[in-house]
């Protein structure tokens, strides 16, 4: 009898060790905004609604300040190693695998990267997005076999709005940046 309970125990302890030693669920990484460049673009990650990544099986991830960016990505990337991808809920900023996430493509939506494609964790948040706005809902599959084209316009307002901003970061070091632009 004594055997018997002392196989069940070393029993027991193997299935709990065994189980400990499964495979972790890839978790996302966080966004630092100081030093995180897009893969893709490299413009910086800023930690919003827009930043997505993938995290490699080797445990490296990449991170990209638009989803046209992440998808770029996986078109010239194919073969690789991907252990999960994520994208970040529009309304709560909360990160989702990109096969869960439901999409809406709409070229009014201001993108880092003007792609103009937005995430909602479900299929309600991202009706309820059209409902008060515009736009087409997309599937990841259909996601796959999106175009990605670039809204021009957009992107050109994008680059001069970070440019305005970048300059006045610098602004506060003293110097009158138009006389110096302008030679006088």
């Amino acid at each position: 009898m004594k055997s018997i309970k002392t196989s069940i125990t070393i029993l027991i302890i193997l299935l709990f060790t065994l189980s400990a030693c499964g495979k972790k669920e890839v978790q996302p990484v966080s966004i630092n905004e100081e030093t995180d460049k897009c893969e893709v673009c490299n413009m910086a990650v800023a930690d919003n609604e827009f930043a997505t990544q993938v995290v490699m099986e080797n445990g490296k991830s990449y991170v990209y300040d638009d989803i046209g960016c992440m998808f770029v990505w996986f078109d010239e990337n194919e073969d690789g190693d991907v252990a999960a991808s994520f994208v970040r809920d529009f309304n709560t900023k909360e990160w989702i695998k990109t096969e869960e996430a439901t999409y809406v493509y709409d070229r009014t939506v201001r993108t880092p990267m003007a792609y103009n494609v937005i995430s909602f964790k479900n299929e309600k948040d991202a009706k309820a997005y059209m409902e008060e706005n515009q736009g087409e809902v997309l599937t990841y599959d259909q996601l796959l076999k999106h175009d990605w084209p670039v809204n021009e316009e957009m992107k050109k307002m994008n680059m001069e709005q970070h440019q305005n901003h970048n300059h006045d970061e610098h602004d506060d070091h003293g110097h009158d940046h138009d006389e110096d632009h302008d030679g006088e």
